[in-house]
C-alpha cells in the first residue's frame, strides 16, 4: 500500500463576524474532490465544529464527463454527503457543521502561488471584506497581470451590460 505525503490542511477561518460575505478560505492541494474533501473533513479544526455536509462549486474540481460528481465523500470518519448546483461558479465550498451552522469558504485554486494564496486567505477572513469569492479571485488575477479591472468595478449593472462604478 502506497501512502502519499500530504501537507497540513491549508485553511483559514474566522466565523465570528456576521458582516463579512465569507467565513474564510481553503486552499486544497489538488482538484480531486474526493481526496481534498476527505482531507477537509478529517482535518477540519475541531474547535469550530464537525463537518456534516459539503456543498461545492463544480468548476473548482476535476470531473469526468461520463461520471457525475460524487454524492458522498469517504473520509476516515465515515461518509459525508456532498452536493452542488450545476451552474454554480461561486468558487465556494459551504461547510454545513453538525450544529447546522454554515460556513462559506473561498476555494483557492490548488495551482495558486503561495504568496497570492496567503493574501487571499487574509482577505477572505478580514472583518472588513464584503467581496464575494469570485471577486477576490478576479482581483488576485488582475494583480498578477499587472492591472486590469479594479475589484469594485468587476460587477455588472442589472441593465445595459456596463460596469457598475462603486465609490
Amino acid at each position: 500500500m502506497t501512502t502519499t505525503h500530504r501537507a497540513p490542511l491549508r485553511i483559514s477561518i474566522n466565523p465570528s463576524s456576521s458582516t463579512r460575505r465569507l467565513d474564510g478560505a481553503w486552499w486544497p492541494q489538488s482538484r480531486d474532490l474526493q481526496a481534498e474533501g476527505a482531507d477537509l473533513i478529517d482535518n477540519f479544526p475541531s474547535n469550530i465544529g464537525r463537518p456534516a455536509r459539503l456543498l461545492f462549486s463544480p468548476p473548482d474540481w476535476d470531473t469526468e464527463p461520463d461520471r457525475p460528481s460524487p454524492r458522498r465523500i469517504k473520509a476516515r470518519r465515515g461518509l459525508v454527503k456532498v452536493g452542488s448546483f450545476p451552474d454554480d461558479d461561486t468558487h465556494l465550498v459551504t461547510v454545513v457543521l453538525s450544529s447546522r451552522e454554515r460556513l462559506e469558504l473561498l476555494v483557492i485554486p490548488s495551482s495558486t502561488q503561495t504568496a497570492t494564496a496567503r493574501i487571499l486567505m487574509g482577505e477572505a477572513t478580514d472583518e472588513r471584506n464584503v467581496r464575494s469569492a469570485a471577486d477576490l479571485l478576479a482581483a488576485a488575477a488582475a494583480r498578477r497581470s499587472g492591472g486590469g479591472v479594479r475589484p469594485e468595478e468587476a460587477t455588472w449593472e442589472n441593465e445595459g451590460g456596463t460596469r457598475a462604478r462603486v465609490s
